[in-house]
């Protein structure tokens, strides 16, 4: 049979079928055993990473078996049971041994590899300005955590380290993408984090571990030396941030932060140093902002940039959800939100948003829309004279699974990387019996596949931490701290009665 259509397509040739024939059989013998030499390479790069974490992982056990072994009288579970603030006045009056202190963060000689074997091999060459300002300050950099793969997913999985858990439950996520960092502090193995937040990624694990963390306006920390797989998003900046177990924990890391080494080794930072009444507020058009706005910058070239990372790499279980709708032809994408737009809204738009932009032209006012929507949105926030704002967070945290299939259900954090506000979040409360009772009946805003998934992702939740999120105006962080601190203060004296 093969041989006939040969035949048909090289009637005019001298060509020997079986030739030809063994000639395409060779060719897709060679590309079959092409690909699986690049999957046993991928394999190998794999093994060789969790390999160096093991043994890095016996090294730190080791290591905190002798400082036992020297200084029996020291009680690590306290130290890292107390709170920053009070910490370093006992390191200061002599009370603790210093090198009990315990920091998170990235340095040089350390692979950054946000999930993608293709960053295997390829060592951090120097400190981040952050790192470089927080061992002056007498931090200690002793682990990397985990992240979701190519850092775009509010779970915490990859294919070379796999999935992190919640430390609460293991049947939930810890939120991403600082999904390690917040598991790590929240079980009681550091005492403060810098997590990177560009749609929610400090405040979504901080809500779903119990945390308190602070997204800052961007560029108030310096970004400098710190990698993305996907660089060039400028509508929507990126923005670092502490995490940790109380608000004076967070006020201290700012403060450390906001310093002279940090304003001479990145002078694009802007030299700012660390210096009653309810009124209802709505956010205006929140729909249109997390499909027109945020969804439109991150794919306005259809995704073709995000897939790219994944060229010779092996895509997280977690991620094939949004990698599959990406995949979908631009034509694709425009058909089926016709299709769906009476059915599911919803998604029809944020099938359209995925579609990305046609033009330089179009690009250009996208950016001038963020910029009215921007005005507006300060515009009303001044007219009710409003100083902070109290607003929901997305929790409690998630079974495992489900964040890479509702992208849309972080409006609520990803609000603030359009607007570039500075928000913290804030634990408050606990998930009772009654509230997953009340769950049960639980509608959601459009009654649609996301409301009813939304729905199963949050089930199950009962002990788990609630938060909330305060926010304030840009450049506003010791304002936003401060609400935080007044939050914080309230609810634990609401639980303790």
């Amino acid at each position: 049979m093969i041989q006939q259509q040969l035949r048909q397509l090289l009637p005019e040739r001298e060509v020997d079928p079986s030739a030809a024939l063994a000639l395409l059989c060779g060719s897709v013998a060679a590309v079959g055993v092409w690909k699986w030499l690049g999957k046993r390479q991928i394999q190998k790069k794999m093994e060789e990473a969790r390999r160096t974490r093991d043994e890095g992982v016996k090294k730190m056990a080791k290591a905190v078996q002798q400082f036992r072994e020297q200084v029996p009288h020291v009680q690590t579970d306290a130290i890292l049971s107390l709170p920053l603030l009070e910490l370093t006045e006992r390191l200061q009056e002599g009370s603790l041994y210093p090198k009990t202190v315990l920091y998170t963060y990235l340095e040089k000689g350390h692979l950054v590899t946000c999930g993608l074997v293709q960053c295997l091999g390829t060592p951090v060459q120097e400190d981040s300005v952050l790192v470089k300002v927080l061992k002056r300050q007498g931090a200690i950099p002793f682990a990397m955590t985990n992240v979701p793969q190519s850092l775009f997913n509010y779970d915490c999985s990859n294919p070379i380290f796999g999935q992190t858990l919640n430390p609460f439950s293991h049947q939930k996520s810890p939120g991403g993408s600082s999904g390690g960092e917040g598991a790590l502090i929240a079980g009681g193995g550091s005492i403060l984090g810098i997590g990177s937040d560009v749609g929610g990624s400090i405040r979504l694990p901080s809500s779903f571990c119990g945390l308190c963390g602070l997204k800052p306006t961007a560029e108030r920390l310096s970004l400098s030396g710190v990698g993305d797989p996907v660089s060039g998003i400028l509508a929507v900046p990126c923005a670092l941030g502490p995490m940790a177990r109380d608000v004076d924990s967070l006020a201290l890391c700012m403060k450390a932060l906001l310093c002279q080494d940090m304003f001479w080794l990145d002078p694009t930072v802007p030299p700012i140093p660390f210096n009653e009444e309810l009124v209802p507020f709505s956010p205006p058009r929140i729909h249109y902002v997390m499909n027109e706005l945020f969804l439109k910058t991150f794919f306005a070239d259809g995704g073709h940039a995000w897939l790219d990372v994944f060229t010779g790499d092996i895509v997280d279980p977690n991620l094939k959800s949004q990698v599959n709708c990406c995949k979908i032809p631009k034509l694709g994408k425009k058909l089926l939100a016709l299709i769906l737009k009476p059915l599911f809204p919803r998604l029809a738009d944020y099938l359209s948003a995925l579609g990305g932009m046609r033009s330089v032209k179009e690009m250009w006012n996208h950016h001038h829309q963020i910029e009215v929507y921007r005005t507006e949105f300060i515009a009303r926030w001044r007219e009710l004279r409003l100083d902070v704002v109290l607003c929901p967070v997305l929790g409690p945290a998630f079974t495992t699974g489900y964040p890479g299939k509702l992208l849309t259900a972080i409006s609520s954090t990803m609000l603030y990387n359009v607007l570039n506000f500075p928000a913290g979040v804030v634990r408050v409360s606990t998930v009772t019996e009654a509230d997953e009772e009340e769950l049960k009946l639980y509608q959601g805003c459009c009654d649609d596949p996301w409301d009813r998934m939304l729905k199963q992702a949050v089930a199950g939740a009962v002990g788990l931490p609630v938060a909330v999120q305060c926010v304030a105006l840009p450049w506003q962080e010791e304002l936003c701290l401060r609400f935080m601190k007044e939050v914080e203060t309230l609810s634990r004296e609401k639980r303790a009665a």
